[in-house]
C-alpha cells in the first residue's frame, strides 16, 4: 500500500494538551463493499484495494476501534465489518488539534478514495 504523506500543522509550539486528536483508518471485511450506500460514494473504486473506514477521535485509535467493536458510539459498518486498524495509513499524522483532525479526516478519506480504496466514514 502506498503511504500518503501529510505534514503536521506548522504551529508545533502549541501546548501538548491541544494535540490529542487523531485520525485513524480501519480495514473492513470485503463484504462491506457490497452495500449500496458504500458503492454509491465510491464509483471509481479499485476492487483489488481494500474497503476502509476513516474516522477521527480525541481517543487513541486503539481505544476508539474497541469502542466501535463493542457498539459504543459505533459506526454500524465498523461494528459489523471492522477487522483491524491500518496504522501505516495514519500513524504519521497523529496527534493534532481538533480543527486539524476534522479537516484531515475529510482529506484522508478523499485521498484514499482517489487512490482506489473503497472508503466509508470521513465525514
Amino acid at each position: 500500500m502506498a503511504r500518503l504523506r501529510y505534514k503536521r500543522p506548522a504551529d508545533e509550539t502549541a501546548p501538548a494538551a491541544e494535540f490529542h486528536h487523531n485520525v485513524y483508518v480501519i480495514l473492513l471485511d470485503p463484504k462491506a463493499s457490497r452495500h449500496p450506500s458504500i458503492l454509491q460514494v465510491n464509483p471509481k473504486r479499485d476492487p483489488a484495494k481494500p474497503c476502509v473506514y476513516v474516522g477521527m477521535s480525541g481517543l487513541p485509535p486503539e481505544h476508539r476501534f474497541e469502542n466501535h467493536k463493542h457498539g459504543y458510539k459505533a459506526a454500524w459498518v465498523v461494528k459489523r465489518y471492522g477487522v483491524r486498524l491500518l496504522p501505516e495509513l495514519y500513524a504519521h499524522l497523529n496527534p493534532m488539534p481538533y480543527e486539524a483532525a476534522l479537516q484531515m479526516e475529510l482529506e484522508l478519506a478523499e485521498d484514499l478514495r482517489n487512490e482506489g480504496y473503497t472508503v466509508t466514514g470521513g465525514h
